[in-house]
């Protein structure tokens, strides 16, 4: 594989420009090579850790998490232990969100079922919102 550029680089990842540099910048990706006209060239083993970061940030993980588990996977003899830990406690952490979105959604469809008012002022979707509602029934 040839080269990559950062808007090589980008395109190839779906990653945007200035996320690549960020991550460069933080420590999450090395810094790359430079040409003689001093533009950052990327090889494939860079392509394929921006594509683990993606895969990890659009499953929601932390930037500390997805740090911890690319500092495991540059030692593939270690125990797996660490990586489940980190997996298991980001899903506990989904399952909370699942949970409190799931009481979002009821208190959302209460409000929004409240109301069967013609003018603002007898209106119980502005009156729950207000707090001088019942909301939690």
């Amino acid at each position: 594989m040839d080269r990559l550029t950062i808007g090589r680089l980008a395109a190839r990842s779906g990653c945007k420009v200035p996320t690549i540099r960020y991550y460069e910048q933080i420590g999450l990706m090395a810094a790359p090579e430079r040409s003689e006209g001093n533009q950052r060239l990327y090889d494939h083993a860079a392509l394929q850790r921006l594509a683990f970061i993606r895969h990890a940030r659009d499953l929601g993980f932390t930037l500390d998490d997805i740090r911890d588990l690319l500092r495991l996977s540059e030692h593939p003899e270690l125990s797996c232990a660490a990586a489940d830990s980190i997996a298991r406690r980001h899903l506990d952490t989904v399952r909370e969100r699942i949970e409190s979105l799931r009481r979002l959604e009821s208190e959302l469809e209460k409000i929004a079922t409240a109301c069967q008012s013609d003018t603002v002022r007898d209106c119980r979707v502005i009156e729950m919102l207000a707090g001088s509602g019942e909301l939690r029934k």
